[in-house]
């Protein structure tokens, strides 16, 4: 049972790494205090609170200088992460491309996909369409450890998370952090003005 526990940490621990891939460095640059305690991102006006529900933002900054994504991560008692990664949108974006590299990341590690789907988040009066996938990387007793990639074109930005929870237990912990961040995103990015 011990040799289960210590897989489903070590599995989901794995997007941890997706999050921090560069480090952040250069918060500052990418990064500004808000009122509140929130971090807002300077080029695309996202706001990542301090909290979302259960979730509590522990590191902003930089995931890929190249692409220019920058990232919020967040985490919650019980082996519970989001992770929140902007992207500028270039061209035509097509989320099952674009996260390929995670799901091969899981693949490799022997999670097993248990779902695909596009549904409807954010405010009613303008949802954005949010492509989800879920892998299961661990079961322990009742509890089934998942990490759900989801990714969406929300005015000229890239929204894409990982959120990492356990099965049935923080079902709605999971879905609230999704619904926040793409809320959040159509109300704060889909104002933005077009990049230069």
């Amino acid at each position: 049972m011990k040799r289960f526990a210590a897989a489903a940490f070590v599995l989901l621990s794995a997007s941890g790494a997706w999050a921090q891939s560069a480090g952040n460095g250069a918060v500052s640059a990418v990064f500004k205090d808000g009122s509140a305690g929130e971090k807002i991102h300077i080029a695309s006006g996202f706001a990542c609170p301090d909290r979302i529900g259960r979730y509590i933002r522990d590191a902003v900054g930089e995931s890929d200088l190249e692409s220019g994504t920058d990232f919020c991560s967040y985490y919650a008692l019980d082996g519970v992460y989001g992770t929140v990664k902007l992207t500028p949108l270039t061209g035509a974006y097509d989320p099952a491309s674009a996260l390929t590299s995670a799901f091969v990341e899981q693949e490799g590690i022997g999670a097993k996909e248990v779902g695909e789907k596009t549904i409807a988040l954010g405010p009613k009066d303008a949802q954005a369409k949010v492509y989800i996938r879920t892998y299961e990387t661990a079961r322990l007793e009742t509890l089934h450890y998942r990490i759900a990639f989801s990714g969406a074109a929300i005015g000229n930005w890239i929204v894409e998370t990982a959120v990492e929870y356990a099965e049935p237990r923080d079902d709605q912990v999971a879905q609230d952090f999704l619904d926040a961040v793409y809320g959040a995103a159509q109300t704060e990015i889909g104002a933005a003005k077009p990049l230069k």
